[in-house]
């Protein structure tokens, strides 16, 4: 016959901090106060300092950053638009999207002078460095600077 006081529970119990044990009766969360409590560290943020100026404001704000007006350029060398290229060719950031050399038409675009080059290209970018440009136009090529990045 099945009686009550011989039930096997189900679950197990789960494990009551601050009721005893090994470490005592506080379980080593020390002496009353905030911490002490269930769900405290849900409660606190990492910065709290128990009501104290938190170090992060006590200390000056330095620096300056200029995000809003910065221009973010996808480098490009000579050498590779002289393997990509052929003599004569204008070259765009349309071109260059469908060559590989950019993933998207939108970025800023900075030719620079590495590598050789020595084919009549006219280039139409939003940057160049000068040793790209008189690179390019000692090779008979033309450089026009795009206005809007």
């Amino acid at each position: 016959m099945f009686n009550l006081n011989e039930r096997v529970p189900v679950t197990k119990k789960r494990k009551r901090i601050g009721r005893g044990g090994s470490r005592g009766g506080t379980s080593g969360k020390g002496t009353k106060g905030q911490k002490a409590r269930s769900g405290a560290g849900r409660k606190l943020r990492s910065a709290f300092e128990g009501g104290q100026m938190p170090l992060h404001r006590r200390l000056p704000r330095r620096g300056f950053t200029n995000g809003r007006f910065k221009v973010e350029y996808e480098l490009i060398q000579l050498g590779q638009l002289e393997l990509l290229f052929e003599s004569g060719q204008v070259v765009t950031k349309e071109d260059l999207v469908k060559k590989g050399l950019l993933k998207n038409v939108k970025c800023g675009v900075k030719v620079l002078g590495n590598g050789d080059f020595s084919k009549k290209l006219t280039v139409t970018v939003d940057a160049c460095s000068l040793p790209a440009l008189e690179k390019i136009r000692s090779c008979g090529g033309d450089v026009t600077l795009i206005k809007g990045v």
